[in-house]
């Protein structure tokens, strides 16, 4: 086992530490190193000196700890102080309560990455922290970034070349791969419209490079979808923001100054503006208690759900004779309130799950497995669920199988009345094919007698005190009974009375339509009287009388004149008189025909 020793500027320290064979030699040369010789780890620091040890064991070791001091990087001596401090860092950063250290690149390194992993060796003289030195860097010759220049021309020609296309003219292929229009006459013999030569590149690559799909794909195009992510974001969090805004201003418009229930609800669902930011209250907004670190060591809150929840199962009923809750398994099997309405319950008890879904099946699974079980199968459902499960399935197809079977053999052997084709119309109502003879007058000389269909209902069997069956009597479409003639079948016999009550009613009805014909043929004369409003009619051979026409057509003067003079129009006057045919005639003159051409020569 090695031991480590530290020495210090000053020689006494230094023999202190060393062995009694060994020599020390000083030169002057202000450096600070820390070398191995034998069995001890020696750290030399001084001004103006370099310490050179010998073990007396050894001349080579001058040798090695010389080459050694010289190439070994340059590392800062730290206090017992400075140590702390830097333990404590770490520590810090492992827990995320301090940034993450920076490489050379400006990336945080992740502080989880043990030190013989971070930490470079001596010699690459790493003067800052750094992973360079975990990376590949030599590039692998298999997979590359560049990739086929797709549609690159690189010479355009003149004329026809030998051994080109004979199709285009192109020399970096055959007619018989030529990717252009078959011409009717090639460039061979043309020798016009050469197409240019193709950029053909080459790749050495292996199997796996070959079909490797992200083989020549740009990572820097993926920033077009991150930015494109992020206005959409911009976007959404602006619309919303404008949304709040308008719903605040409607309401101090409104001057609601009492909070309704919905605004109770969109305040519980509000983040808190104590306690994040306005940039960042909107859409998602997080509440960080700690730095957020590459390694992942920070526990942030991130409050995008309801605060509110559900109660608790156990605070449904407090009553200590309910349903029993188990702390351990967190279950209640039996229903907290079973006296509650149950489409208003929440929650109905574990068990309520238990006869719906999947869980009937897993019951029959289980059933089928311990039946099986005791049949001889060795099957069991814990141990191999697998195997349960895929012999039950394998039952019920086998079962389906054999019902088919049998149904099909009960069929066979019986018949299936369900799929046979209806009967005849001709054996329904007793016709046959059989052959029958019939003389002139239609008696049957040879073969059976036409069988007369039977009726649906029971036959010579009288209800309801009739003498004769239903469908006995026939009258206007309707079947009935002849010993009372109804209609109604479950109706009570009434016997003479009631045929003789049922043609007295049919008279009466016969009596009465008679009755509206005749006087809708033969219509009487009313005389009514009509108001002035409704006017009269003008007969052929008025004759009017001239002296009530001038006293008419005064009465309409006036009435014009009242009409233009709204002051001397009298409120609500109602005529009642008769219009006579002296007024109408007066009227008629009076009015001013507005279509009329000659309306201005006739006053």
């Amino acid at each position: 086992m090695n031991r480590y020793k530290s020495i210090s500027s000053d020689a006494n320290r230094c023999n202190s530490f060393l062995s009694t064979d060994a020599r020390m030699i000083i030169s002057f040369c202000n450096i600070h190193k820390a070398c191995k010789v034998g069995k001890y780890r020696i750290e030399i620091k001084c001004d103006s000196a370099l310490f050179l040890f010998f073990v007396s064991s050894s001349i080579f070791s001058l040798f090695l700890l010389f080459v050694h001091v010289m190439a070994t990087a340059s590392v800062a001596f730290k206090s017992r102080e400075d140590h702390r401090k830097q333990i404590e860092l770490e520590e810090a950063r492992k827990a995320g309560l301090a940034p993450a250290e920076l490489d050379e690149d400006g990336k945080e390194i992740n502080p989880h990455i043990p030190q013989y992993m971070s930490s470079a060796p001596w010699y690459l003289n790493a003067q800052r922290p750094s992973l360079k030195h975990q990376k590949k860097w030599k590039s692998d010759p298999n997979y590359t970034k560049s990739w086929y220049d797709r549609g690159a021309k690189i010479f355009q020609a003149d004329k026809y070349r030998k051994g080109a296309c004979e199709n285009c003219g192109a020399m970096t292929h055959d007619s018989k791969s030529c990717m252009e229009r078959p011409r009717r006459v090639g460039a061979k013999w043309t020798n016009t419209h050469i197409a240019p030569d193709e950029k053909i590149e080459t790749f050495e690559l292996d199997y796996d490079g070959k079909r490797d799909r992200w083989n020549g794909y740009d990572a820097s195009t993926y920033a077009r979808v991150i930015e494109r992510y992020e206005a959409r974001d911009e976007a959404r969090k602006k619309y919303l923001k404008e949304q709040q805004l308008k719903k605040l201003e409607k309401s101090n418009q409104n001057g609601e100054d009492a909070p309704s229930e919905e605004d109770e609800e969109e305040d519980d669902l509000r983040v808190d503006e104590a306690k994040v930011d306005e940039s960042k209250q909107m859409d998602f907004a997080k509440v960080e208690k700690r730095v957020r670190t590459t390694g992942g060591g920070s526990t942030g809150t991130v409050r995008n759900l309801r605060i509110r929840e559900d109660t608790a199962k156990y605070l449904l009923n407090l009553d200590v004779n309910s349903a029993h809750y188990d702390p351990k398994t967190r279950s209640m099997r039996e229903d907290p309130l079973p006296d509650a309405d149950p489409n208003e319950k929440f929650y109905g008890g574990d068990n309520q799950y238990r006869n719906s879904g999947q869980a009937l099946e897993f019951k029959e699974l289980n059933i089928h497995a311990w039946e099986a079980f005791d049949k001889g199968q060795d099957v069991h459902m814990q141990a191999a669920p697998s195997q349960a499960e895929l012999l039950y399935k394998n039952f019920k197809v086998m079962k389906e199988k054999l019902k088919y079977q049998t149904k099909e053999t009960i069929i066979e052997k019986y018949g299936n009345a369900a799929d046979e084709d209806k009967l005849p119309r001709e054996l329904l109502l007793g016709q046959s094919e059989r052959q029958v003879e019939y003389d002139r007058a239609g008696r049957i000389i040879k073969g059976q007698e036409a069988a007369l269909p039977r009726s649906k209902y029971e036959e010579d069997v009288y209800i309801n005190n009739h003498t004769t069956v239903w469908g006995s009597w026939w009258k206007d479409h309707q079947w009935g009974y002849k010993c009372c003639k109804q209609t109604i079948r479950n109706s009570y016999c009434t016997g003479a009375a009631g045929i003789e009550a049922a043609e007295a009613a049919s008279d009466l009805m016969k009596a009465n339509i008679a009755r509206k014909e005749a006087a809708t043929e033969d219509p009487t004369p009313v005389d009514e009287k009509r108001l002035a409003t409704w006017g009269t009619d003008v007969p052929d051979d008025l004759v009017l009388d001239e002296k009530l026409l001038a006293d008419a057509l005064k009465k309409e003067d006036l009435r014009k004149r009242e009409e233009k003079d709204e002051r001397k129009r009298k409120y609500n006057v109602r005529w009642n008189d008769e219009v006579t045919a002296e007024d109408m005639e007066a009227y008629r003159m009076k009015k001013v025909h507005h279509d009329d051409p000659m309306k201005n020569f006739l006053h």
